[in-house]
């Protein structure tokens, strides 16, 4: 290293400070040349009083529960936020683990998409308690502004899988850990529509939603024109 000239450990100092820049001018500039993601679940038509027919697409509903830090979370506090949810319990022994690591890599490249939110929903309120969870996310070494582990009512949390998310979870006798919950990390709008389900045991996966996060950044900021 001492051998390297000078011109060129500055160049590259110069590319890894420009970097991120350059990133979000092509992410908010140009021509949008992509495709939208779909809006998923259930949807209706209606007719406007003036004649217009709309389309209402099913949205998140209404949700509260308390974090890592003792924070209230709401559906209202991840409006206008580009989010990604899951759900997990702490002494899952097969597929969480597995889940962290690859919710994990998406959090260590989070300041790439500002206001980007990560929601991990507990199927097992009655053990990962407040404290249980500020331990998990203390080892974790994560932000709780950035990445919220939620417990609450089982009811609420479960009605907002079953109705909201469209994915399963519950108490089974039978399954590691007593828990069965869905694998799905779930991409959600900033208006609360779902826009896609990606496996998060497969880092193959994760990797196509980081590329969908990017195409919803594009759709949020530089619209496609209607054809």
């Amino acid at each position: 290293m001492k051998n390297i000239p000078l011109y060129v450990k500055i160049l590259v100092l110069s590319l890894i400070l420009i970097a991120p820049a350059v990133f979000m001018l092509y992410l908010y500039s140009g021509n949008p040349n992509y495709k939208r993601l779909p809006i998923l679940g259930p949807r209706e038509s209606v007719t406007l009083p003036d004649g217009t027919v709309d389309t209402l697409y099913h949205t998140i509903p209404a949700f509260s529960f308390i974090d890592q830090d003792s924070n209230i979370v709401t559906n209202k506090d991840l409006e206008g936020h580009i989010y990604v949810a899951d759900f997990f319990f702490v002494t899952c022994p097969s597929i969480c683990p597995k889940m962290t690591t690859n919710m994990n890599q998406i959090y260590r490249r989070i300041d790439d998409f500002p206001g980007l939110i990560l929601l991990s929903h507990t199927v097992n309120p009655e053990h990962d308690s407040v404290p249980v969870l500020k331990e998990y996310a203390e080892k974790l070494d994560v932000d709780s502004k950035k990445w919220h582990f939620v417990t609450g009512e089982k009811d609420s949390i479960y009605s907002v899988a079953f109705n909201g998310y469209f994915v399963s979870v519950g108490r089974d006798s039978i399954a590691p850990g007593g828990f069965l919950h869905s694998a799905y990390f779930i991409l959600v709008d900033p208006k609360g529509r779902i826009r896609g389900y990606y496996d998060g045991t497969k880092y193959a996966e994760v990797k196509k939603l980081m590329d969908a996060i990017k195409i919803l950044y594009k759709e949020e900021f530089v619209p496609l024109k209607e054809k």
